[in-house]
């Protein structure tokens, strides 16, 4: 075998290496050869998923337990594009990811040549879901482009980055040398000291100030403690978005967990003389679909401008959370009025009540039996799914931390996401799918037996798309095209290799609890009807 010349793949893989990668994820394509065969002669580890989309969710719990860029390899055209799904939500909840795809050779870019998987304008389809788009037209170009969009992923607002390399790019033979360094600059995002000194100044004045925490304060490096700080110099109650959920612990006194969809949590925010809302986009499902009406002075600070003031006026400050908080907690002078601790006691009892008074039995104990087995440390993901629903506001992440697809709200990404995250950490992550959900996934069963993930999934087989059939039911009296042919998932996942295990409520938790003791994937089936709580953004009690 004749000696192999560098190329631009050897250019891709030396850029990664220097950067400090060292996953890989994605799908082999024709275009992307030059990809795969220089991973051949480097260190990283590639994961290969069975579904682009996967891919991208697979890179997107990688990066949310390992802190690190996740990375992705595509093939041109429907590979590319099939991940765009799963990169809207990575976009939407601001997770860096650096995905590297192929392209047709430069003498066909633009045109329409008749090449297997060629797009009109494959970057157009990605401005979506990323923060920035490059072509390389030339190895030479590579190391820069590829440091530039990792930087750039990471830079607040973080989110995917997309870098297209031709494939003669790739392949070609390239007099650039070895790549053994590379620039780059992660740009901070300080809130101006005026628009500081004013949020202070009204935190100071307030008599009833709130704390909105939302996914923001997670991301933001040492956000969770910033936030801390400043709740306990305000003595102010904090209420945790989706995302933001596990900023501030659960059995911190200034906790009002996450119970968004409350009207009670509705009403607390809506009361505040001073709202600060931190990190989040205030919407949908955290404004309690839209009912939120604020009556006092709303600080809200994002690193995303286009968010600030997006639904409701505002001192609208564009930052970094971390870097806002500890500059507000500078200028802001202590309270002492134990009235936080008390407010969000009360809230919380509030809201226990009202489940109490609702036929819900089934399903809090399902979520207390889950709490129970799953240890405090791990990382959990959830489907957009009825349990998935009700994680949103009961789940206490404890010491591990919770995450869901609630940016974008697509299908699919629990089980994909929770590989990526048990690939990437030494322990083992759990994930929750409705049948639904759970059959976006499926394939994903061969890649966890592949790579002996250590990830254990719940699927809640209801017989369909059980949330739509029930948002249906309740606004047409009956629900269309919601019920579901899905096979057998325990011998389906038996048949991959993987434990197998059906349960019933009464007997998930210890089944679940049993699974933590074992190596590698394990599949628990539960064949179950939940239902939501009602909807009290609706109520007037």
């Amino acid at each position: 075998m004749a000696e192999h010349a560098r190329n631009g793949g050897d250019v891709v893989v030396e850029t990664l290496t220097v950067l400090g990668v060292s996953h890989v994820f994605g799908i082999p394509g024709q275009h992307a050869l030059g990809l795969f065969d220089a991973i051949r002669r480097s260190d990283l580890s590639f994961v290969s998923s069975r579904v682009e989309n996967n891919s991208a969710f697979e890179a997107d719990g990688y990066t949310r337990v390992t802190g690190e860029v996740g990375v992705l390899f595509l093939s041109t055209g429907p590979g590319a594009l099939t991940a765009l799904g799963a990169l809207q939500e990575a976009y939407a909840t601001g997770v860096p990811l650096l995905v590297i795809t192929s392209q047709v050779p430069r003498a066909g870019l633009g045109l329409r040549k008749g090449m297997l998987h060629q797009l009109d304008d494959q970057q157009r389809s990605a401005i979506n879901v990323t923060k920035s788009t490059a072509v390389a037209r030339a190895a030479a170009e590579i190391p820069s482009l590829l440091a530039d969009a990792w930087a750039l992923a990471q830079s607040a607002p973080a989110g995917p980055t997309w870098v297209e390399i031709p494939q003669d790019v790739l392949l070609e033979s390239t007099h650039v040398p070895e790549v053994t360094s590379v620039l780059t600059h992660i740009a901070e995002r300080p809130a101006r000291p005026e628009l500081i000194e004013e949020a202070a100044a009204l935190l100071d004045s307030a008599e009833r100030p709130v704390i909105l925490a939302g996914g923001g304060v997670r991301r933001s490096i040492d956000g969770p403690e910033a936030l801390t700080a400043l709740a306990e110099l305000l003595d102010s109650p904090v209420v945790s978005t989706v995302g933001g959920k596990g900023a501030l612990p659960f059995d911190h006194p200034l906790s009002a967990a996450s119970w968004i969809e409350d009207r009670y949590t509705t009403e607390l925010l809506e009361n505040a003389d001073v709202l600060l809302a931190v990190g989040t986009a205030m919407g949908e499902v955290t404004s309690n679909y839209f009912t939120f009406r604020p009556k006092g002075r709303l600080i809200h600070v994002d690193a995303e401008p286009r968010v600030l003031e997006a639904n409701h006026p505002a001192l609208g400050i564009h930052a970094d959370a971390a870097l806002a908080l500890r500059a507000i907690a500078k200028l802001v002078s202590r309270k002492g009025t134990e009235a936080g601790p008390v407010a969000a006691a009360e809230l919380r009892k509030s809201v226990e009540r009202r489940l109490a008074d609702q036929d819900l039995a089934a399903e809090l104990t399902l979520m207390r039996d889950l709490r129970d087995a799953v240890p405090p440390a791990v990382h959990t993901f959830w489907d957009m799914t009825i349990a998935g629903y009700w994680a949103w506001s009961a789940w206490d992440p404890l010491g591990g931390a919770f995450h869901s697809a609630q940016g974008a709200g697509g299908l699919g990404f629990a089980y994909p996401a929770a590989l990526g995250a048990a690939i990437g950490s030494s322990s083992r992550t759990f994930a929750v799918s409705g049948d639904g959900g759970a059959m976006y996934s499926i394939a994903e069963l061969a890649t966890a037996r592949q790579h002996d993930a250590n990830v254990t999934w719940l699927v809640v087989d209801d017989g369909g798309y059980g949330i739509l059939r029930e948002y249906m039911t309740d606004a047409f009296g009956q629900a269309t095209a919601t019920e579901l042919t899905r096979p057998d998932f325990g011998p389906l996942a038996a048949s991959f290799g993987i434990p197998a295990h059906t349960a019933t409520l009464e007997t998930v938790g210890p089944i679940v609890a049993d699974t933590f003791k074992s190596a590698g994937p394990a599949v628990v089936v539960l064949p179950a009807v939940l239902s939501m709580f009602a909807p009290t953004h609706l109520a007037t009690d």
